[in-house]
């Protein structure tokens, strides 16, 4: 484990592969953490890629240089966490892989800052998060994968998830990916995350912000106010979904996936559910090659 610093945090990072490689930049999902590319960094690295695999806020040895500044997890924070994280190791461009908190960052640095990335594997499709359509109630099924979500809306599930963090992400790895056959050790590496002391505020002021529930930190008004217009993406993207994903169904992401401008291919992945990079490693790193096979 390295350690950088940002104006913001300490990011905590696993690295691998020559430092003169096309970096590609691996971020990971909630409730998960870097062992969400366990089997994905190290083929990428043999293949000459610079493998950077960081801790988003609130997970990990990552940690705020700051005791003042709002433990937010809303995605204009996420985004601006990557493109620091670059700018701090001077990486001009990067080829960004995420989901779930990841995929959010990865597409706010896609669109916000498209000449850092060199291409984007988004697993799950465009995640930006549209905070003044969140009003509109889903289907009664899709209301019901959310019911974590509501769950952090209350006193109850703030003690709930400071409690029972362990025991939430059990249940939520079996929803969400219910062909994932996980056993206690892969769980407990993760877990071990959740202890960092900001995970529960990150956590809970992330899923409250995107109902428009929480204030944001003002030092993002101005790029959520970018991300509100749903802006395209322009960098060269593959789309990665799971058929058996518990979150979100693979139909329900075709429209937002409209956005990205420069979409290469959407793939389905049989029998795999959220947890992509875990359950189909060898489809993750097959598409970020593919990626650099274009850019070269």
């Amino acid at each position: 484990m390295k350690t950088i610093r940002t104006p913001v945090l300490e990011i905590a990072y696993l690295e691998s592969g020559p430092p003169d490689g096309q970096a590609v930049i691996l971020l990971h999902g909630w409730p998960s953490d870097v062992h969400d590319y366990d089997q994905v960094a190290p083929p990428l690295a043999q293949a000459g890629f610079r493998v950077l695999v960081p801790w988003l806020r609130g997970y990990g040895a990552t940690r705020f240089l700051d005791p003042a500044t709002p433990r937010s997890g809303q995605q204009a924070a996420l985004g601006s966490d990557v493109r620091d994280f670059m700018d701090a190791l001077s990486i001009g461009s990067a080829i960004l892989v995420g989901y779930d908190w990841g995929g959010r960052a990865a597409c706010v640095v896609s669109a916000l800052w498209p000449e850092r990335v060199s291409g984007l594997v988004s697993i799950t499709g465009y995640g930006i998060q549209d905070i003044a359509g969140a009003v509109r109630p889903g289907s009664a099924e899709q209301e019901h994968r959310y019911w974590y979500q509501w769950y952090f809306h209350t006193d109850r599930g703030v003690a709930g998830l400071t409690s029972n963090r362990s025991e939430i992400t059990r249940l939520l790895w079996h929803l969400w990916s219910p062909n994932w056959a996980f056993d206690d050790a892969t769980l407990q590496a993760t877990t071990a995350s959740f202890d960092n002391p900001d995970f529960v505020a990150v956590t809970i002021q992330s899923y409250r912000h995107r109902y428009g529930n929480a204030a944001g930190d003002p030092a993002y008004d101005m790029l959520e106010a970018a991300l509100a217009a749903q802006p395209p993406i322009p960098v060269p993207t593959i789309v990665l979904h799971g058929e058996a994903d518990g979150v979100g169904s693979p139909a329900g992401s075709i429209p937002r996936d409209r956005l990205f401008s420069n979409l290469l291919q959407r793939r389905l992945i049989p029998r795999a559910g959220h947890f992509l990079s875990r359950e189909n490693p060898d489809d993750v790193v097959a598409a970020v090659k593919e990626l650099m096979g274009r850019a070269a």
